[in-house]
Formats: C-alpha cells, structure tokens, sequence
C-alpha cells in the first residue's frame, strides 16, 4: 500500500459524477478527508464485518466483491469498474461492512472519511441524488444476477458469466480472464470441476477460443441464446 500526496479533488480527472456536483466549499471539506492510496492485485480493501469508517472510491483497476455465505464458501457478489464507490450499502445503514473487497490488479483508490461523506450527503441534495442513483442501480443489477443464478442451469450461468466479462467489464469479445477458476466457480454458484468441464465444451463447439486467460468469443449470438435459454 503507498499513500499518494493529497491534491485538489476539484481537479481529478477521475472524480465521480456526483463529486463533480460539489460546491468549491464541499470539495474543500473532501479533500482534506480523502485520501488516494496505491494498491497492488490481490491487496484487500476491507474486509466483511469491518467498521464503515470510511466509503472507497475506486479510480482505477478492478475490484472483487464478495461475502462467506453459510455454508463458509466464498460468495462473489460482482466485480466492479473503475469511477465507482465501494461500501456504499453498508455505510448508509449499518455500522460494519456486509461485503469484502480485494483488487484484481493493481489499482488506485481514495479513503473518503464516512462522516465526511454523510455531511455531503445531507448538506447536497444534488450530490445526494447522485449517490441514491449508484446504490439503486448496483443494487438493482445485483438482485438480477442473484435470481438468474438461482434459476439457470450450469451452462446459462456460464454464459452469463461471459457476457458479463465481454459486455458489462471489458466490452470486448476478447478479454483476459480476471479472476481464478476458483472464484469464477463462485460467480457462478458452481464447482471449479464444472468449471473446467464448461470451457472445455464451450471450446470444443467452437463458441470460444481459449489460449491461456485470454478468452475469445467467437459465436455470441449462440452464447446468447444459451444465456436466455438458461
């Protein structure tokens, strides 16, 4: 972890949406509660369970979020982009963090201080806005991944999972796998063998080409059409 020296937030090309609506005054405030730090892949940001002292913005990289469900596995709720917050859910409700975070590769994210972040939200109502629009919409996308994992079977939950690599994460056909066979088994609510059994089938039928992580999909309209289908 190395700490970054503190400039104007003002003037980060990689603020938010809802940042960019702050007043001189608010931004202010901001800056001399933030704090941008550099992270390398498979640092945690916070854990499950922790105190919500602060919320996360990510400004570059791809991050991993996920939970222990009951039976002690490793669940991963989604991966998350650049220019979003991490914590968010949690902070505005409770007192410690529901998820846990760790960088896919190396990465920049900035400390805001959650009392800080409160008082932006209260005193901003644009601002405020803003924040609600990330949280209904993560939340939304979310709850439809949960409902499309407890209802499709193994090979619509793997195309699911492609898609989302190629069209939500990337928006490339081609694209190097981020995450292990270990953890996309639960992204997908399966096991690493079936795993390894689904791209060796999707291979074999020509729907992607795999060489090494980087995956390339060759028929997505057929990939598609497994995804609905389920």
């Amino acid at each position: 972890m190395t700490v970054i020296n503190k400039y104007d937030c003002g003037l980060c090309k990689d603020k938010s949406c809802a940042v960019a609506i702050l007043t001189p005054d608010e931004l202010k405030l901001l800056t001399g509660n933030c704090s941008e730090v550099e992270l390398k892949r498979g640092d945690t940001i916070f854990k499950a369970g922790s105190l919500t002292t602060h919320i996360v913005y990510l400004k570059t990289g791809l991050v991993k979020e996920s939970l222990i469900g009951s039976n002690k596995k490793e669940q991963i709720i989604q991966l998350i982009k650049a220019h979003s917050y991490l914590g968010l859910s949690s902070m505005l409700g409770y007192k410690t963090n529901h998820y846990s975070y760790k960088a896919l590769e190396d990465l920049r994210v900035c400390y805001i201080d959650s009392t800080v972040f409160k008082q932006l939200v209260q005193s901003n109502g644009k601002f405020a806005f803003e924040i609600l629009v990330s949280v209904s919409r993560e939340n939304l996308n979310n709850y439809h991944r949960c409902v499309n994992k407890s209802l499709k079977q193994m090979y619509g939950r793997f195309a699911d999972a492609m898609l989302y690599f190629s069209q939500v994460i990337y928006e490339s056909n081609t694209f190097d796998l981020p995450i292990t066979q270990n953890d996309l088994a639960a992204l997908t609510a399966t096991t690493r063998e079936s795993i390894t059994r689904t791209f060796t089938k999707f291979k074999n039928e020509g729907i992607i080409e795999l060489n090494g992580k980087t995956i390339t999909i060759l028929k997505m309209d057929l990939l598609e059409n497994i995804s609905k289908t389920g």
